[in-house]
């Protein structure tokens, strides 16, 4: 749908001419403009404890890790970067000394081998991601040796199916690079690409010219990566409509096969290299809503799928098949296609994630490297899921993933009936629906194309804790609702 223009200052030096949003009104928006989780996991990460402790991860390890054959899933967290860019949010450490690679893959090196036990050796690895920081600050050779050593501990495969994905800042990688990447195993690729703006890149401390983009995407179709993946941000400061027009027409014309489009979240109490953006350059969340219209209307127009939260592939992609056969999943890495059911987490911060239990490592370096000096698993905290917590969390997952819910499935499933056990949570979803956010069809909730821009509120209604976190007034759960971004 055509959008009718309206001009508007952004700053004394920039003007953006914005389509209006009829359906939104500023009531409107400061009704859903609320903190809220991304809902990669439910319970979310901030319910994860102490109490959680090594013991108990040994034997949620024996029962869920190596009772099976089915396929499994792992994550390397490398945190390293060598500048600071100043919207990140992620567990990172900035540090120009080559040697912080070597001393922290001997250190994983430890973890891999104190964790491969617990996981059954039949079990084949198809899917396996690298993520940080920069996976690509280690260099080639040491890039070769944790191929080497995970391969050494745990069943890797060249199956076709697989999914090896690895996430590059693409001013550390040169054509020499992907080559050698493709000849490790890796057959997707994740380009940390977020905004073609100059001056918005200046504004982010992140600098790198599309020609360079362009280069390397070229240089991946050359060697036949099976999925090459973008990750952009709107919400950004000096950002406007048209400077985001301009990125999205340069986007569509390298045609990467996903795009992942995040709202940038600005918490600058919580992470200080955020504290170097001035506020006043922010958009406005009216501003926002109107960047994700724009997102929208011209990467559908692009013949992409909206697979749900932030997402946008091409329809022959394996997350719009996953979508279209229902198998859809969500998970710490946002969303994926249903592999594996166990998610075992490598590196400081990173999360394991089984049927019934999630596990964090220690965050700080420090720490990580204490426990591993001790010979002990750098496990330091983690939840352990009752049968209420699964069933919310399948709930909320097929919302995210389905855009819909189908009631019976869940009765089923579990056992329940589902207007009796949901019976507050009906009536909660009654306002969003007279806003137009999501109808019923009998026993099958849909969410709204409006709804599908405040996927996160829909799903919030069935988080016990965030429910319980708002009904306090104060004490830790209300001091952990403020943790997250705004839903705008």
């Amino acid at each position: 749908m055509d959008l009718p223009p309206a001009s508007i200052a952004k700053d004394k030096h920039r003007v953006a001419t914005r389509p209006s949003l009829p359906m939104w009104d500023q009531q409107l928006i400061a009704k859903y403009d609320v903190p809220g989780p991304r809902y990669t996991s439910y319970p979310t990460a901030v319910q994860f404890a102490g109490d959680y402790d090594l013991e108990v991860y040994r034997q949620e390890a024996r029962d869920n890790l190596q009772q099976t054959i089915a396929p499994l899933s792992l994550y390397v967290h490398i945190p390293f970067c060598q500048n600071i860019c100043y919207y990140c949010a992620c567990n990172k450490v900035v540090t120009s000394d080559p040697s912080a690679a070597r001393t922290y893959l001997d250190y994983l090196t430890q973890e891999i081998e104190l964790q491969s036990p617990m996981v059954d050796k039949h079990r084949t690895v198809m899917q396996l991601h690298l993520g940080g920081g920069t996976p690509t600050f280690f260099d080639g050779a040491e890039l070769t040796e944790l191929m080497h050593v995970l391969a050494s501990h745990y069943k890797l495969t060249d199956s076709e199916r697989r999914e090896y994905s690895i996430e590059i800042d693409p001013r550390t990688v040169t054509k020499d690079s992907l080559a050698l990447l493709k000849g490790l195993g890796f057959n997707r690729l994740s380009l940390g690409v977020q905004d073609f703006d100059e001056q918005v890149q200046q504004a982010i401390n992140r600098r790198q010219r599309y020609g360079m983009i362009k280069i390397l995407t070229e240089t991946a179709r050359l060697y036949q990566f099976k999925s090459i993946s973008y990750d952009l941000i709107y919400g950004l400061p000096m950002q406007t409509l048209e400077t985001l027009s301009v990125t999205l027409d340069k986007t569509i014309a390298l045609s990467p096969d996903r795009i992942a489009f995040y709202s940038y979240a600005h918490l600058p109490k919580r992470f200080k290299s955020q504290r170097a953006i001035d506020r006043l350059d922010l958009p406005s969340a009216v501003e926002k809503l109107e960047m994700l219209s724009l997102i929208t209307e011209k990467l559908l127009a692009a013949g992409y799928v909206h697979i749900g939260m932030d997402h946008f592939v091409k329809p022959k992609d394996d997350l719009a098949l996953a979508r279209h056969e229902g198998k859809l999943q969500r998970n710490f890495q946002g969303y994926s296609t249903c592999m594996a059911p166990d998610l075992v987490g490598l590196g400081v911060s990173s999360i394991s994630a089984m049927q019934s239990s999630y596990a964090q490592n220690e965050r700080a370096l420090d720490d990580y490297y204490q426990r591993l000096d001790a010979g002990i698993l750098p496990i330091a905290k983690g939840f352990k899921l009752s049968e209420d917590d699964q069933i919310r969390r399948a709930v909320i997952n097929r919302i995210i993933c389905d855009l819909q819910l189908d009631t019976q499935t869940v009765e089923k499933q579990f056992g329940i009936i589902f207007s009796e056990y949901f019976g507050q949570e009906l009536l909660a979803l009654k306002p969003l629906q007279s806003d137009g956010l999501l109808c019923w069809h009998g026993d099958k909730l849909t969410v709204s194309e409006l709804g599908q821009l405040m996927l996160r509120n829909i799903c919030m209604v069935f988080d016990k804790y965030l429910r319980r976190a708002n009904d306090n007034s104060s004490g830790r759960e209300q001091s952990e609702s403020i943790r997250f971004s705004n839903t705008l």
